[in-house]
């Protein structure tokens, strides 16, 4: 009898998505002889046992198409919404799994992801993750796919900015995605020419800013492009956030820690904190200031040919290792190679800048502010 294997994708949407779901396929049948079976919808597709086959024909033509065939939702196996109930579903997801004849689960995700693959391999099950992110925050990997088009799709847009930026002498402040990593802003920071990059990993001091752009104002440049990330935040936020990790991390029953844990989100996730920036600056600068919010554009369209090929070479490799059996891994970009990393060893982690990241010291050295 073949090899069963299954395949979903789940979290957000990602450009890339399609090329890995092909790799894995095309690779999985036409050179090990194994079936391949789709879980639509996420998790929640294996919850509900609803599938689609994976095959010559639905294989065919989706290198090129963003998003994924396959469907994605943000359900966690141990805490799924159902009529109106919070519940542990994993117990049916097993059950389904094993009614497939499933020998594994391919689980293509973010970091939310992998902690929801983790649990169904403590489950019992064999599971191989694949990173997948626009944020290119996944640990152990040196880049998750999908990262390279939303790059891209940011840089282009930082680079048409300037001349409206120029035109009217404005600060315009360009939010990208990125919680807890700063890669996609300061990379596209950096490619675009932005005066200003705002991270995650470096909390900033609003007046530095705006010394920066009443600099570049005296020698007759009068204009300024931002480029923040979502997850950047002033000092005082970061040294309340310190605060409550320190108050997580020393809670001592589970409503302590639950608590701590909302002040963590409160903080991250707070409205208007780019908003908020950019009346600031123009407040501070004297300067007219506006803001593009770039959010969804960035994961959407057609993937890069650098994702492309990331994906494929992804995708055919995890079929080697479906082949060698090696499971409980997730499959990391190393290098022009691949390598297979226990899964605990991911999860609970993230792949933020090093504060002595080249990129970092390139985006000093032309002259950029980084806030601090």
């Amino acid at each position: 009898m073949a090899k069963q294997v299954g395949i979903l994708t789940a979290g957000g949407d990602c450009p890339g998505l399609n090329a890995v779901i092909r790799g894995i396929g095309k690779a999985a049948m036409e050179v090990y002889g194994m079936e391949v079976l789709g879980f639509r919808d996420g998790f929640r597709g294996l919850m509900e046992n609803r599938t689609m086959p994976l095959n010559e024909e639905t294989l065919s033509g989706i290198l090129t198409v963003g998003g994924t065939i396959l469907g994605t939702s943000r359900d966690k196996p141990h805490r799924m919404i159902i009529g109106g109930k919070t519940m542990d579903m994993t117990d049916a997801m097993v059950e389904n799994y094993h009614q497939h004849h499933l020998e594994v689960l391919v689980c293509l995700g973010g970091g939310g992801t992998q902690k929801n693959a983790y649990r169904l391999v403590e489950k019992g099950i064999n599971v191989i993750t694949l990173p997948k992110t626009i944020d290119n925050d996944i640990a152990m990997t040196d880049v998750s796919f999908g990262f390279d088009t939303a790059l891209g799709i940011a840089t282009e847009a930082i680079d048409r900015l300037h001349s409206t930026a120029h035109s009217h002498h404005r600060i315009i402040v360009v939010e990208t995605m990125g919680h807890r990593a700063g890669w996609l802003a300061l990379g596209a920071g950096i490619a675009g020419g932005a005066d200003v990059i705002l991270i995650p990993e470096i909390p900033y001091d609003v007046t530095k800013i705006a010394e920066a752009i009443l600099k570049r104002s005296r020698g007759s440049k009068h204009f300024s492009i931002v480029a923040v990330a979502e997850g950047a935040m002033p000092k005082m936020n970061a040294d309340v956030l310190i605060g409550s990790d320190s108050k997580q991390q020393d809670a001592k029953t589970k409503k302590e820690k639950k608590k701590a844990k909302a002040e963590q989100d409160e903080l991250r996730n707070a409205p208007g904190g780019t908003l908020s920036l950019a009346e600031q600056l123009e407040q501070l600068t004297g300067l007219e200031s506006r803001v593009t919010i770039l959010g969804y554009l960035q994961r959407g369209g057609t993937p890069s040919a650098g994702d492309r090929l990331l994906a494929t070479r992804l995708g055919t490799a995890c079929a080697g290792l479906l082949k060698e059996r090696n499971y409980g891994v997730m499959l990391a970009a190393r290098g022009e190679g691949t390598e297979p990393v226990p899964l605990e060893d991911v999860v609970g982690k993230y792949r933020t800048v090093p504060l002595d990241h080249p990129w970092i010291e390139s985006a000093r050295h032309v002259g950029t502010s980084l806030g601090d």
